[in-house]
């Protein structure tokens, strides 16, 4: 039976069972929920680096979201406030649209 050890999304183990297969899980601890978010998020980020086409960028982009989603439950937030943040920050500092690079910055 191949080791997994990792988090993973409410309905796999539905999934799993669907298909006539045997598993076993355990529900984590607050901290270990958050160890586990943030290990999460970083296996994302490096599907994403990884994708091989815009469809996969895509899915793993998703799935980045998904995590973020959890992450700012965790600190007592939500998705809309990240993303009230992210419209903040946008307005005083910009997006990334220009394509611009710093290269330096003479003191």
């Amino acid at each position: 039976m191949p080791i997994h050890n990792k988090l993973i999304r409410d309905k796999i183990p539905e999934i799993i069972e669907a298909t006539g297969k045997s598993f076993s899980t355990k529900k984590l601890s607050e901290e270990d929920y958050i160890k586990e978010l943030r290990t999460k998020l970083s296996e994302e980020v490096n599907e994403y680096l990884n994708a091989k086409n815009d469809n996969e960028a895509l899915e793993e982009l998703a799935d980045i979201v998904e995590v973020i989603h959890s992450l700012a439950k965790i600190h007592g937030n939500s998705f809309e406030k990240v993303e009230q943040l992210r419209v903040e920050k946008a307005h005083k500092r910009g997006v990334f649209d220009k394509r611009i690079f710093l290269k330096e910055v003479e003191d």
